[in-house]
């Protein structure tokens, strides 16, 4: 689904626009344990912490759509034990926190190529999104085994294919026909993406979601980002004025 213009609408107690959909890139636990003297594992386990505390934040906002890089096709490239650190975390992530997204009213939802994940990791998440399926409060993404240029070139090919077997027109192709064959297909693109741990970059994040995404990034690692600085974002994204090609008069004249 392509960004709603009017996404971003006033919600109780926000204190302005909240966006409808906010993307994190979690970046930067390893450096905190480091900085620390300790393990880069140690890192990824504060970091839990924070994810808990800003779904229950976003939850409370109003906002409808958190999307967060939990871990990337690359990301398989680390050190053997701190990958399997991070899916036992992701594990007992699920098992702990489904009581909590039951009651309030959180629907799990994982994007990526899933079948890569190992089995155990798999049968946990399929469980833990049939068991939310419900859910209405609001969605949680988890990006696992994600790429944005491998979500783009699997659309590529799905397309392709159903152009070739005759079930589409090549000439009669959007992008809304690339929108409804990528891994998101019938959420909104985020309008706010935040990055934190110091780096400015996308690192293969959502590609094409986030075209007309307001970009945030900040120095705080993500163990430390919490409540505050999350609202802090926030209130970034509520003074800035989203144009989308128009200009500034012509969005405060309607």
């Amino acid at each position: 689904m392509s960004s709603d213009k009017t996404a971003t609408v006033e919600k109780q107690d926000s204190g302005g626009p909240v966006p409808r959909h906010v993307a994190i890139i979690m970046d930067g636990n390893g450096r905190w344990a480091e900085e620390r003297h300790r393990p880069r594992l140690f890192g990824h386990r504060a970091g839990v912490d924070s994810v808990r505390e800003i779904v229950e934040c976003a939850r409370t906002l109003g906002i409808d759509f958190l999307t967060l890089y939990a871990f990337s096709t690359e990301n398989w490239n680390r050190p053997e034990g701190e990958v399997s650190g991070l899916m036992g975390l992701l594990k007992n992530y699920l098992q702990a926190e489904l009581t909590t997204m039951l009651r309030n009213g959180v629907r799990l939802q994982c994007i990526g190529l899933l079948q890569s994940l190992p089995d155990d990791v798999l049968d946990i998440l399929q469980r833990t999104i049939e068991e939310t399926r419900a859910c209405t409060g609001m969605t949680l993404n988890l990006a696992l085994n994600y790429g944005g240029r491998s979500e783009l070139l699997s659309a590529m090919k799905e397309i392709a294919r159903q152009c070739q077997e005759g079930s589409l027109d090549w000439q009669s192709l959007t992008e809304s026909t690339i929108n409804d064959h990528l891994f998101t297909a019938g959420q909104p693109d985020p309008d706010f993406l935040i990055r934190t741990g110091g780096e400015n970059r996308l690192s293969n994040f959502l590609l094409w979601q986030v075209s007309y995404a307001e970009l945030y990034f900040t120095e705080t690692k993500w163990p430390d980002f919490r409540k505050e600085q999350f609202l802090k974002a926030i209130e970034s994204f509520s003074r800035r004025q989203r144009r989308f090609g128009k200009t500034g008069a012509q969005i405060a004249t309607g």
